[in-house]
């Protein structure tokens, strides 16, 4: 069979988190009732007049910035013109011509290998509204309702080179994008309610080829399961077509979640069938240096230079340090316990075991987690200071989770604390050894799982309380 090579780029949309639509006053709060965030200039009402919303601006800069990308000091809106019934005016407000940004990247590394992504562009748009689909899907329903509280909302559209070869690829690069734009605080991100969605453009061509394959775009992926799943059936399907001979179309698909497969929705447009012209009712949007300067100023430590520092200053692992800084709230929790906790990488462990997988089953964030940054750096250190063992320590853990008090209050309270008093391991060691002789036997005749079956049972005599690389010393100097 012949192999191909997958071809990806994505079209990011990313709700700006401002308090008021882009071009009116209105509210961009969501799950309010529906067609009740509107107003006659998000309705396209005849004679109502749009006005730019500045800190749309603002945030369109600070995101080109952290993206590498060169700011266009003179940038405009044009109109994007087409039906559809979530469009009240049957034109989107966006930007083709000269978009705010140009240019930048976004590095990534999968399975180990750093790779960089291009960034074509980011423009400003307006949102559109809603459709309520009576079915699952927009495919298999009957009938909609559309919600207009979406209409106006502010967008960044941020269009990547179609630079990645692979579903996990493309994985990284929404990961990676996911994290900029909540540490720069411009976006939410909030995936499940829509504040961030992508379109993947998919293609495929064999092996050797130099032009790339007829592209499939689908819209409107808003998970990072979906996004994998999508393009992963999305590169079989056109396999398929090719390997029986058929052309693959050019057009729109949707993903339909439920059945794990991409359909159709419409032939795919170009630009010019969109008849786009410069929006009338706005002038272009003229930046200075000392605007642009301001917002440099004032970007945070973004994903990559903390990603370094954690490296450098607490010798973190890049596949440690990588999960840490993938989310604002975990590296801010990490820095906050790190402040205090005696041994960073203690920290790490418990950040990406433990509490992890406690989030994980209780389906919660980081932000929602009960155990403060001071009470985890308590209990690491004392782990590293021998009054826990690490096993005493997840028991103690478990119990911080139930109760808000401090991990020594639980240690006294529950009578925890780690035997560290080589008199009393000894006597221990002393009386497995006795119990014991033909584990002894074993061990000297060169089985050393043995030596595991003893410190088990002096453990067990400790209640789980003994000093371990106590008791490994001192068995192994009275076996030996």
């Amino acid at each position: 069979m012949t192999r191909y090579i997958t071809v990806i780029g994505l079209e990011v949309h990313a709700e700006l988190k401002t308090k008021t639509k882009i071009f009116c006053s209105c509210s961009t709060e969501f799950g309010g009732l529906p067609n009740t965030h509107v107003c006659p200039v998000c309705l396209g009402m005849p004679g109502a007049l749009p006005v730019l919303n500045k800190q749309v601006v603002d945030f369109a800069i600070k995101t080109g910035l952290s993206l590498n990308c060169e700011i266009q000091k003179t940038n405009k809106f044009d109109r994007k013109n087409y039906f559809y019934p979530d469009l009240a005016k049957n034109y989107q407000i966006s930007q083709l011509y000269q978009p705010i940004c140009l240019g930048g990247h976004i590095d990534i590394v999968v399975d180990g290998e750093h790779k960089t992504i291009g960034v074509t562009r980011i423009h400003m748009e307006e949102d559109a509204g809603k459709l309520v689909h009576s079915g699952a899907t927009i495919s298999t329903s009957d009938s909609s309702a559309v919600d207009y509280n979406r209409a106006g909302v502010p967008l960044l559209e941020i269009v990547s080179e179609p630079d990645m070869r692979s579903a996990e690829e493309a994985r990284a690069y929404m990961e990676n994008l996911k994290a900029i734009l909540e540490y720069i605080d411009v976006c939410d991100c909030k995936m499940q309610e829509g504040s961030l969605r992508c379109d993947a453009n998919v293609s495929i061509m064999p092996e050797g080829a130099k032009e790339f394959g007829t592209r499939a775009e689908i819209k409107n992926l808003n998970s990072f399961r979906s996004l994998v799943r999508a393009i992963e059936y999305e590169v079989e399907r056109q396999k398929e077509i090719l390997e029986d001979g058929g052309h693959v179309v050019q057009e729109t698909r949707t993903w339909d979640e439920a059945n794990g497969i991409t359909l159709s929705m419409r032939s795919k447009e170009e630009a010019h069938d969109y008849r786009y012209f410069p929006e009338p009712d706005l002038v272009p949007v003229e930046l200075t240096d000392e605007w642009i300067d301001g917002i440099r100023a004032s970007l945070p430590e973004l994903p990559a230079q903390r990603l370094a520092r954690l490296m450098e200053q607490f010798g973190l692992s890049e596949y440690d340090a990588n999960l840490i800084v993938s989310t604002k709230a975990m590296a801010e929790y990490f820095d906050e316990a790190v402040k205090t906790a005696k041994d960073a990488k203690g920290v790490a462990n418990w950040l990406l075991g433990d509490v992890s997988a406690y989030m994980n089953s209780e389906g919660i964030t980081i932000g929602e987690f009960k155990v403060t940054p001071a009470h985890l750096a308590e209990l690491v250190n004392l782990t590293k200071d021998g009054v826990l063992s690490s096993k005493l320590a997840k028991k103690v853990f478990v119990e911080m989770l139930k109760e808000d008090e401090a991990p020594n209050a639980l240690v006294e309270k529950l009578g925890l604390k780690q035997v560290s008093d080589e008199g009393a391991i000894l006597k221990l060691v002393e009386e497995t050894i006795a119990e014991n002789p033909q584990a002894v036997a074993d061990f000297k005749a060169g089985k050393q799982k043995a030596m595991g079956a003893l410190v088990g049972q002096i453990m067990k005599k400790s209640k789980g309380k003994a000093n371990p690389g106590m008791v490994q010393s001192l068995l192994k100097e009275k076996l030996q």
